[in-house]
C-alpha cells in the first residue's frame, strides 16, 4: 500500500523557516518524482510548490519561491524534504506529498499528475 506521511508544519512568523518531511512507504523514491503541493487557506485545488525527479534530481520550483525553498530527498530514508526559508504569509497552507506520473524522463508539478489517494498533509502557518 502507498503511504505518505508529511510532518513538520507549524506556526512561525514571517522570516522564520520550517522544513516538511514526507516519509513514503508502498513504492521506491528511485522509480518515480514526488512534489510538495499547497492548497491555501479557503481554496480547494493544490498548488505544486516543488518537485523533484529522484532518478535524476531535477527539481521544479514555484516561481514564488525560488531561492528560499529547497527541495531535496534521502533514498535510504525513502524521504522527501522540503527546507522552507524567509517564509512570507502567503505561504501559509496545508501542505501534502505526492507521487507523480513519469512519462520517459518528463514529469510535471501539477495536483492532477497525482497518482495516489492524498495523504493528511501538515498545516504551515505563517503571521506577520
Amino acid at each position: 500500500e502507498v503511504r505518505f506521511v508529511e510532518s513538520g508544519g507549524g506556526l512561525v512568523q514571517a522570516g522564520g523557516s520550517l522544513r516538511l518531511s514526507c516519509a513514503a512507504s508502498g513504492f521506491s523514491l528511485d522509480d518515480y518524482a514526488i512534489g510538495w503541493f499547497r492548497q491555501g487557506p479557503g481554496e480547494e485545488e493544490r498548488e505544486g510548490v516543488s518537485c523533484i525527479g529522484t532518478s535524476d534530481g531535477a527539481k521544479y520550483y514555484l516561481s514564488s519561491v525560488k531561492g528560499r525553498f529547497t527541495i531535496s530527498s534521502n533514498d535510504a530514508k525513502n524521504t522527501v524534504y522540503l527546507q522552507m526559508d524567509s517564509l512570507k504569509p502567503e505561504d501559509t497552507g496545508v501542505y501534502f506529498c505526492a507521487r507523480l506520473t513519469v512519462y520517459h524522463d518528463s514529469w510535471y508539478c501539477v495536483e492532477n499528475e497525482a497518482l495516489d489517494a492524498w495523504g493528511k498533509g501538515t498545516a504551515v502557518t505563517v503571521s506577520p
